[in-house]
């Protein structure tokens, strides 16, 4: 396991508990790539130019490298090509910041094609702004690291471009196949529900509990990278659910876009349970509830959201009171459930049922007949019937999507010419 130093250059002007937050979430990247923290160094500065922080506290972190045998330093704050070079120089390590450290992170859990297209595509983004520093230092001296910048030519930010350009047309190819695979389950009467929020709120949990799956579940940032559906009725009602890979603050526009085929699967949905972690702070909870709406925000073009308060197992029914005042404003229709021991998922059930998309409610009459049971067959399978007496004729009370009323109604009008027909 990879010793490393963490740094945080904090705003002279900001909030010490925010400060505080940003730091811990740091800790918590490093931890789920795999790292050892030994030290944790911070400076509240005006950013330097050439370091970031400081000549004399990168002087300091040198000292600290050596005398704890340290392998990479991690900073929070965005660095440039150059300050990596400069910091590097000194310390006589590795240096990344925290996009670098997100990318080696969705690297290691990118297990097919369009996983790491996307983990590729979010990298090149990342080095194209900077690929004549890239090109320019490395001629001076490469440098070891993640980002793998290898050998350098002139050609090296058109290479980069073509292939930026090659991977995007590639996973246009994705979408339209999940698009084409949305369609189809539409078509087919599922409604889409997607569990979105901030990392590590406890929506994979909650998702093994619904639908009684077994996806991987650590106390880590970004356990889910690619999203996974399972089936689930709801009062009659089939439900696709799916599990998505969490926010997380600060999310560049590079990554969010070269993540876009994955995160359409929230953006494109009937209905979202954004799941929060309840038992945090009250300003945590908001600040990560404000970055999930900013998230979505622009995306989801007048979706339902759910709110879903999680892990209330971890607190009193007063501090969940606390918390919804302070943060209710953030959290549209809330239900507080317990995904670890599955509290609350009745009402919940119940929230996600009234905000689906809306079936009509319709009755019609059958012929007591092999084909009329057959439809009626049909309509267990296809929409909800609410009730069904059966005499004469079948008379059937059920509630439906358009396009399978208008199918019924059809099938009623073949099944009555039929029987026309053989009378005469």
């Amino acid at each position: 396991m990879k010793r490393v130093i963490l740094v945080q250059r904090n705003d002279p002007r900001s909030d010490e508990s925010v400060n505080s937050s940003k730091l811990s979430e740091l800790w918590e990247l490093a931890e789920s790539a795999g790292y050892q923290v030994v030290d944790v160094v911070t400076q509240a500065k005006n950013p330097i130019r050439k370091y970031q922080v400081g000549r004399g506290k990168i002087e300091e972190i040198a000292v600290m490298v050596q005398e704890l045998g340290c392998e990479k330093i991690i900073f929070n704050n965005q660095l440039s090509t150059t300050q990596i070079y400069n910091i590097s120089e000194t310390c006589k390590c590795e240096v990344i910041d925290r996009f670098q450290l997100i990318l080696e992170i969705f690297a290691t859990r990118a297990t097919t094609r369009r996983a790491k297209l996307q983990v590729e595509l979010a990298k090149l983004k990342y080095e194209l702004p900077k690929a004549r520093a890239i090109v320019s230092l490395l001629k001076n001296e490469e440098r070891p690291g993640f980002m793998g910048l290898g050998g350098y030519e002139n050609s090296y930010e058109q290479d980069v471009k073509n292939r930026i350009g090659r991977i995007q047309k590639e996973l246009v190819s994705a979408r339209k196949d999940s698009e084409s695979l949305r369609t189809f389950r539409h078509d087919h009467g599922f409604s889409l529900v997607a569990l979105a929020g901030y990392t590590n709120a406890g929506k994979s949990t909650l998702f093994n509990t619904l639908v009684s799956e077994s996806v991987p579940v650590e106390n880590m940032l970004f356990t889910t990278l690619l999203p996974i559906t399972r089936s689930l009725s709801i009062h009659g009602r089939r439900v696709l659910f799916t599990d998505t890979v969490g926010f997380i603050e600060g999310l560049p526009h590079w990554l969010v876009d070269a993540f876009r085929s994955t995160l359409d699967e929230i953006f494109l949905a009937d209905l979202i349970l954004l799941v929060v972690d309840a038992s945090e702070p009250p300003e945590t909870i908001r600040q990560k509830l404000a970055t999930s709406h900013n998230t979505l925000w622009e995306q989801i073009e007048g979706v339902s959201i759910v709110t879903v308060l999680n892990k209330t197992d971890l607190i009193t029914e007063e501090e969940l009171k606390e918390r919804i005042a302070l943060v209710g404003y953030l959290t549209p229709n809330p239900v507080a459930i317990s995904g670890k021991n599955g509290t609350g998922l009745t009402a919940l059930m119940d929230e996600i049922y009234q905000h689906l998309p809306k079936w009509k409610r319709d009755s019609i009459s059958l012929p007591m007949s092999e084909e009329g049971l057959s439809v009626v067959s049909w309509l267990f399978d296809e929409a909800v019937v609410h009730k069904i007496d059966y005499s004469d004729q079948i008379m059937v009370d059920f509630e439906a999507r358009d396009e399978i009323i208008s199918k019924v109604k059809a099938f009623r009008k073949e099944l009555l010419q039929s029987h026309d027909c053989e009378s005469i």
